[in-house]
């Protein structure tokens, strides 16, 4: 993984006590709040319903056993013991104290640890495949290009105030592990028919008040443009993203507007200009970057037989455990979904067992996935009966990875001032409801926001809940047919909402209505595509 030379480190030290003193002035009453507002959020800073909430980058989802230890130290010094894992493959806590947050920076620091760029309007965190370095189905480790964007995008001049926040995924093979046509870009590495790595380029995904999956508008970019390219991309939106209107201003609205076509064809003729000024990283400097990614020293010669005598590992296995690209090795995803549980959440405890195990078994390595679940990325086959023991003790052996139970969903009305609706009551009431028939149901993506913002992905769940305010009451509105994957599609809403306890019910008449429609092998989301919405919307509202 990367390692800070001294230019990283300088400007990550500069930008805390520079910090610092914008909190000291605040406290002093010498800046207003409408003053400090923009630069606390530059930090990664938000004020919600009851406390400051920090959100902490976690670059491309990659981190070691040091960087997780401090992350379960500001949970247990900092905050109330616990630290909420998001969508964008970051850490967010919900209980700051103003007067601590340039300490907390300064301690994240040292573990080489930010959150800059975490919020406001310009390029945040750059968000990468959980499995990269690892999948079997890899055709390139996607990280030091995702590295290289972070060091482009940070501090970029010109697109510090862009006119919205903008998301950039990377991913390495044909599996969608990331959302990459859920994002303003989305880059994917692959052969073209000459054998050549180059990318596949996405751009105007998203999701929010108008969600859209990104059009290709180039199928093939060679590795030696992408930061030329890249910079073109941002240009043009930058010079033609709306700035009148909040709720227009994201560049997917820029490109449905204009048109895919239209918006390729001004990024070419942009980028004819930008790739003559050597903006393009240097063939050295790329292949310094790339040498802090190379493959671990995995072990050879290792058995790939486990024993599968205990059930109960059996089951975890089976569902938990995914193909590795070394004999004898596989990956391992800890849910941070417990039945009954908050989706996304760990406490101080078990974020250092987590990183414990990685410094034991996985090569000192761990990564987070945009579905808020907690990768290990090498562990020996030999290993993995250890690994669930010590996970089981601590309530992180949850068996669900893409089951129903496997929910993602944001803090909603509980912490978030934006939240129309709860989602962790939901949440909660969910995974308790089909937690003894997820196995029989199969592939299964639930997801919850609590608000327009889809900071739940919502719109790409199999199954989608959207939390609106109806006449100052909380309503649930239900959606089917989304996917994040490589199928990717937006879900589509089934009728009228409903309260918290009839949207489960709602649910359990979806899922009751597949059981009775699946073939053999069918997935809910194929099972839904095949026979289209009819069913469904009969039996979930008579």
């Amino acid at each position: 993984m990367y390692k800070y030379d001294e230019y990283d480190q300088a400007i990550v030290d500069a930008r805390v006590e520079e910090f610092r003193d914008q909190v000291r002035r605040r406290l002093a009453g010498e800046i207003s709040e409408d003053q400090f507002k923009p630069l606390r959020l530059m930090n990664g800073l938000y004020l919600q319903l009851h406390a400051y909430m920090l959100r902490v980058a976690i670059p491309y989802g990659t981190l070691n056993a040091t960087q997780m230890r401090m992350l379960a130290h500001v949970a247990r010094k900092y905050d109330k013991g616990y630290g909420h894992f998001t969508t964008r493959q970051n850490i967010q806590y919900n209980w700051i104290k103003l007067d601590e947050a340039p300490d907390i920076l300064a301690e994240l620091a040292t573990v080489e640890m930010h959150a800059i760029q975490t919020s406001g309007n310009c390029i945040r965190n750059i968000s990468s495949d959980q499995f990269a370095g690892a999948a079997a189905d890899e055709v390139e480790d996607p990280r030091p290009w995702a590295e290289l964007l972070r060091q482009w995008s940070t501090f970029h001049p010109e697109f510090t105030y862009l006119p919205r926040k903008f998301k950039i995924a990377v991913i390495g093979a044909e599996e969608d592990r990331a959302a990459v046509k859920l994002h303003d870009i989305g880059l994917q590495l692959h052969r073209n028919d000459a054998g050549e790595v180059g990318f596949r380029v996405f751009v105007g995904g998203g999701m929010g008040r108008t969600p859209m999956v990104a059009p290709v508008i180039r199928d093939f970019l060679p590795k030696a443009d992408f930061l030329s390219y890249m910079e073109a991309c941002l240009r043009v939106y930058n010079r033609y993203g709306r700035r009148d209107n909040i709720y227009k201003a994201r560049i997917k609205i820029l490109v449905h507007e204009i048109g895919a076509a239209e918006y390729a064809r001004q990024v070419e003729e942009e980028w004819a200009h930008v790739k003559t000024l050597g903006l393009d990283a240097p063939a050295a400097e790329f292949e310094r970057i790339a040498a802090f990614f190379a493959p671990p020293a995995f072990e050879t010669g290792l058995s790939d037989t486990i024993d599968r005598s205990d059930p109960d590992f059996a089951v975890w296995l089976d569902q938990n455990v995914s193909a590795h690209k070394a004999p004898g090795y596989a990956v391992v995803t800890i849910s941070l979904k417990p039945t009954g549980g908050i989706p996304g959440d760990a406490t101080a405890d078990q974020i250092d067992l987590m990183a414990d195990l990685a410094e034991r078994y996985s090569l000192d390595e761990l990564r987070i996935t945009h579905a808020q679940n907690v990768v290990l990325p090498h562990v020996r086959k030999a290993d993995l009966y250890a690994v669930w023991q010590a996970l089981d003790a601590s309530g992180l052996a949850a068996p669900n990875l893409d089951l129903i139970g496997d929910i993602i969903a944001c803090p909603g009305l509980d912490y978030c001032a934006l939240a129309n609706a709860r989602s962790i009551p939901l949440a909660q009431k969910i995974s308790q409801r089909f937690a003894a028939t997820q196995h029989d149901l199969g592939e299964l993506k639930l997801k919850i926001s609590g608000c327009i913002n889809a900071c739940g992905h919502h719109h790409a769940g199999h199954i989608g809940i959207l939390g609106v305010d109806r006449k100052g009451v909380e309503n649930y509105q239900l959606l089917l047919g989304g996917s994040a994957a490589e199928d990717a599609s937006l879900g589509r809403i089934t009728g009228p909402g409903f309260d918290e306890d009839g949207v489960v019910d709602a649910i359990e008449r979806a899922v009751d209505t597949y059981r009775s429609l699946r073939t053999e092998g069918e997935r809910f989301l194929d099972t839904y595509r095949r026979v289209g919405m009819a069913p469904f919307k009969e039996a979930i509202y008579g």
